[in-house]
């Protein structure tokens, strides 16, 4: 349990400051597709925000969770192993999940895009943390 819940709740506060981070420079790199979240497609009264706050931590947990049924396949150094991790998250969690999104909902293709370029950054900071916290 300690080789989950610990490294899961750090991943969590490390994907979580790199979701602020990836909202500031979505913010100021993409000001068109940062115009797309106040759609209607989109919450915007703010009733569910803390929503946003728990995921990472969901996230951290499931991935540390993840980590330590796989790690043992994993070769390399620790970058090495974090890449390949963060690779097949993205084939099996990401990637379909953001084809059924783009199927269902109205968003843009670039919007789905950089969801799936973010899945793959957060598998990969977790994989880096939960490379080096859980060998």
């Amino acid at each position: 349990m300690k080789k989950i819940l610990i490294p899961g709740i750090l991943t969590g506060i490390f994907l979580l400051i790199s979701s602020f981070i990836a909202l500031f420079l979505t913010i100021k790199l993409f000001p068109s597709l940062a115009w797309e979240y106040f759609g209607p497609t989109f919450n915007t009264d703010g009733s569910r925000d803390i929503l946003f706050y728990i995921h990472p931590f969901l996230l951290g947990l499931a991935l540390a969770w993840f980590w330590n049924r796989v790690k043992e396949i994993f070769t390399g150094n620790s970058i090495a192993k974090a890449l390949e991790f963060s690779l097949i998250y993205a084939a099996i969690a990401t990637i379909p999940t953001m084809w059924i999104t783009f199927s269902a909902i109205n968003i843009s293709l670039e919007m789905v895009l950089t969801w799936i370029l973010y899945g793959l950054f957060q598998a990969l900071v977790a994989g880096l943390i939960l490379s080096r916290l859980n060998p």
